[in-house]
C-alpha cells in the first residue's frame, strides 16, 4: 500500500493559471477573406453588365407581335396595396415561334414629368374560372399565327398616374 502523497495539489483557481497567449492578428484569414470579397465583387458585376440591351434579333421581331384590346382594372387588398391588372390580346405575325416575350409598359401622367416605366414578362392567360390563372409564354409558345390573351399585373403605380391606357412595347422577345 502507498503513503498519500504529503503534497497535496491546491484546486486551480482562475487567479492561479497561467495567462493565456496572446494570439496575433489573424492576417491569414483576412487575407483570405478580402480575395474572397473582391472575387464576388467581380462575379457580380460581371453578371449585372448588360451588353448593349436587347440584342438586335430579339429587337426585330418586336414588330411581328400586336398587342390588342387593352383593358384595365384595379384591386385593393385588406392591407391596402393596391393592384393594377393590364389584360389584352397578343398575336404573333411573324415566321417564328414566340417563347418568351418582355414588354415595357409606360405609365404617363398630366405633371410634365417623365413617365413611369415598368419592365415586365408578359403573361398568357390560361384559365378564366374559377379566378384568372396566367403562366409563362414559355410554358404555352406562340407558333406563328397564334393568338392568346395576356395580363400584366403591376403593384405600385404612381399617384400621378393619368389613369389612361399606358404604351405596351415589347423589348426582348425569345423565339425558336
Amino acid at each position: 500500500m502507498q503513503a498519500p502523497d504529503p503534497k497535496p495539489t491546491p484546486p486551480s483557481s482562475g487567479m492561479f493559471n497561467e495567462p493565456p497567449r496572446e494570439r496575433s492578428f489573424p492576417t491569414t484569414a483576412v487575407a483570405i477573406a478580402s480575395v474572397a470579397v473582391v472575387i464576388l465583387v467581380l462575379v457580380l458585376v460581371m453578371l449585372g453588365h448588360r451588353h448593349g440591351g436587347a440584342s438586335a434579333s430579339n429587337a426585330a421581331y418586336g414588330p411581328n407581335l400586336a398587342i390588342s384590346n387593352i383593358q384595365m382594372s384595379e384591386s385593393t387588398s385588406i392591407s391596402g396595396g393596391k393592384s393594377t391588372y393590364i389584360d389584352g390580346h397578343i398575336a404573333n405575325h411573324g415566321p417564328s415561334t414566340v417563347t418568351g416575350v418582355t414588354v415595357q409598359v409606360l405609365f404617363a401622367n398630366d405633371t410634365g414629368m417623365p413617365p413611369q416605366t415598368e419592365t415586365v414578362p408578359l403573361s398568357l392567360i390560361r384559365t378564366r374560372e374559377p379566378y384568372i390563372d396566367t403562366e409563362p409564354v414559355s410554358a404555352a409558345p406562340l407558333a406563328p399565327g397564334a393568338e392568346a390573351d395576356f395580363r400584366l399585373i403591376f403593384e405600385g403605380i404612381n399617384d400621378n398616374w393619368n389613369q389612361q391606357k399606358p404604351a405596351i412595347h415589347a423589348t426582348q422577345v425569345s423565339t425558336r
